[in-house]
């Protein structure tokens, strides 16, 4: 017997196939039967737990002036997303599409997405099964898969699966600092394969709720394969979806997990297409279906579609055409590309620089972008896609009048200091004289610093390296606004609109206090004494109107912190509240002349949500259950 895949022929392998809708999954016994009944004694029955809780503290004073619908810019967890849903379920699903969007002014946080998708397979799950085709229309196709794989496996299947992997790594360095190599034996690999198909049998059958939206899920993929087959057939280029993309390889680790190559072959090839499968086993059916979905289906859309992935497993670099690499694919590949294509990537990057060539950067956050440089050599495709970024953001609404606050303090670590550096980075480009090219220091003394160096590299190290306390007056950052505007004698129109601030604090700990030295090592102050942002607001709106200005520059703070606390209270006058990031939500501040009311920032949060969760794919969304 053959053990290199799971599944070889109809008589050979064990298929675990899909029966139509009314009848359940069920393993066809075609291995041998010791290796069958060693699978079978092996994995015991799976049970769903739902979603994990998130267990944290909500910030100090903030609880009376919350509303649920406020905290939809903030990091999303299950007590939001409940208390949003009991005041308008409708909205609440909107808000989770939105933390998910990766175009316009959705989040793009894929992990916060997922987590409350968990929810509602726990509380409404025909809800989320309905709204599985604007699930990929919001993120893309691979969100339906990674679903399905986290409901078996668990939502923390992929952090669990990084830090097992690491382990191994590190077990199997040599004393020399060399990798000793132990290749899996290709019963290990079966014998996942069976597992994997096993688990997702069992859940299948056994799970109303899964199998609803394992359904649903086949429907969106059959649908839009079909649709594209019917587009190559008709001679319309470029105009696929990205279904064939996405759509497991057969036997990959998808297929094996969520069997969905199957399900969506039956639906693309039933049994009434062809007399053929009339008389003949259902195992034997299945594997045909599967077969035809390769060949028929999946291997021309991939090649009409010209992705990367096709030429390289098929060494064609010579040929693979890099305007039609994906943002984050050209992230991903192109140390890949310089070092088997150099010659004609470094024409096309050049191409590119004379404005002759377009790279994409639609899908990459500014964080990626810049996090990108420490990896490998391809400083100069970051560079390209970060001014892509720029330019089109200029295009839609430049941020003409702003500056930032980038906080690089001690407890910023990890993602909220990339972040910090790239949304400070990002600020400074799309400013004009006198604020572009510069940042203010996180400091009780505030700087207004320029950022220094020729490459994109060196700006980032540029503001990585500036001086930060742990915690900034106010008042001297708009004092220091005061001086550069008298400075250059600037007019109302050229004066600052708005001033973000960067930070991992909460509003009260960012803007004085005292806070303990241990703060700067990544402690949270259970107790800080807060400065009177009443008092310092009303002296910088009279430092302000004193200089000739009529109205006082927004402060936009933006927690980047993975925290579902509050950054400031409703009711503070002239700032309004961000959580997570996103350069679409930024967007949300480029549009000139939207001015939040200082005096109600709860009903501006609204506002600026109501305007979130527009357009026509929020339409489309429904509540069911």
């Amino acid at each position: 017997m053959s053990s290199a895949l799971l599944v070889l022929s109809p008589k050979s392998a064990m298929a675990a196939t899909l029966k139509p809708l009314n009848v359940r999954l069920s393993l066809n016994r075609c291995m041998s039967q010791a290796i069958f009944e060693m699978a079978d004694s092996s994995f015991p029955s799976f049970r769903l737990l739902g979603p994990p809780e998130i267990y944290q503290t909500p910030a100090p004073g903030n609880q009376e002036s919350w509303k649920p619908m406020s905290g939809f810019l903030l990091p999303c967890g299950s007590r939001q997303l409940k208390l949003a849903w009991e005041q308008n379920p409708l909205t609440a699903l909107k808000l989770v599409c939105n933390l998910r969007g990766v175009r316009g002014t959705g989040k793009s946080d894929r992990e916060g997405f997922y987590a409350s998708a968990f929810w509602l397979f726990e509380n409404h799950p025909k809800t989320l099964a309905s709204n599985a085709a604007s699930v990929a229309k919001f993120g893309y196709f691979k969100d339906l898969l990674e679903i399905l794989h986290r409901l078996q496996h668990g939502f923390d299947v992929r952090k669990i699966s990084k830090e097992e992997w690491q382990i191994r790594l590190q077990s199997q360095r040599c004393s020399d600092g060399r990798r000793d190599k132990q290749p899996k034996t290709p019963s290990s690999r079966r014998q996942k394969a069976l597992a994997a198909a096993k688990k997702a049998v069992d859940m299948y059958n056994n799970d109303p709720a899964y199998r609803f939206l394992h359904d649903k899920i086949s429907d969106v993929f059959a649908t839009h394969l079909m649709s594209d087959l019917e587009k190559l057939s008709s001679g319309i280029p470029n105009n696929f979806s990205l279904a064939a993309k996405w759509c497991p390889s057969l036997y990959s680790s998808y297929d094996m997990s969520t069997l969905l190559c199957e399900s969506v072959a039956r639906r693309i090839f039933p049994r009434d297409s062809d007399p053929e499968y009339q008389d003949i086993e259902d195992a034997h059916y299945a594997y045909r279906v599967r077969d035809r979905l390769r060949k028929q289906v999946l291997v021309p859309l991939r090649k009409a579609m010209k992705l990367p992935e096709v030429y390289m497993s098929a060494k064609q670099w010579n040929i693979l055409p890099y305007n039609r690499v994906a943002s984050v694919a050209m992230k991903n590949y192109k140390d890949l590309f310089l070092k088997h294509d150099r010659g004609r990537f470094e024409e096309y990057l050049g191409n590119v620089k004379k404005g002759k060539a377009k790279i994409a950067a639609g899908a990459l956050l500014p964080h990626l972008i810049i996090k990108s440089l420490k990896k490998g050599t391809g400083g100069e495709v970051a560079a390209l896609q970060w001014q892509r970024m720029v330019d089109d953001l200029s295009a839609k609404g430049k941020l003409k009048n702003c500056l930032a606050i980038s906080d690089v303090s001690g407890s910023m670590i990890g993602t909220p200091m990339e972040v910090s550096i790239a949304l400070g980075l990002l600020v400074s480009d799309l400013s004009e004289e006198p604020w572009k090219g510069k940042v203010i220091t996180f400091s009780r003394n505030p700087k207004l610093q320029i950022i220094e160096g020729d490459d994109l590299g060196a700006k980032a190290e540029s503001i990585y390296t500036m001086g930060w306390d742990m915690n900034t007056d106010f008042q001297k950052v708009f004092d220091k606004i005061l001086e550069v505007a008298k400075e250059h004698n600037l007019t109302k129109d050229q004066m600052i609109k708005r001033l973000f601030v960067f930070s991992d604090m909460e509003f009260d700990q960012a803007s004085g206090g005292a806070l303990p030295p241990d703060y700067a090592l990544g402690f949270s102050p259970e107790n800080f004494s807060p400065v009177n942002w009443e008092t310092d607001y009303q002296a910088i709106t009279r430092k302000f109107h004193e200089s000739g200005y009529s109205s006082v520059p927004e402060i936009v703070f933006w927690n980047l912190k993975n925290s579902a606390a509050t950054p400031v209270l409703s009711h503070q006058k002239g700032v309004a509240m961000v959580g997570g990031f996103s350069k679409n939500l930024l967007k949300l501040f480029l549009e000139e002349g939207v001015v939040m009311d200082p005096v109600s920032t709860m009903e501006s949060a609204i506002s600026t949500m109501e305007s979130a969760i527009k357009g026509k794919e929020y339409e489309e969304l429904v509540v069911v259950d």
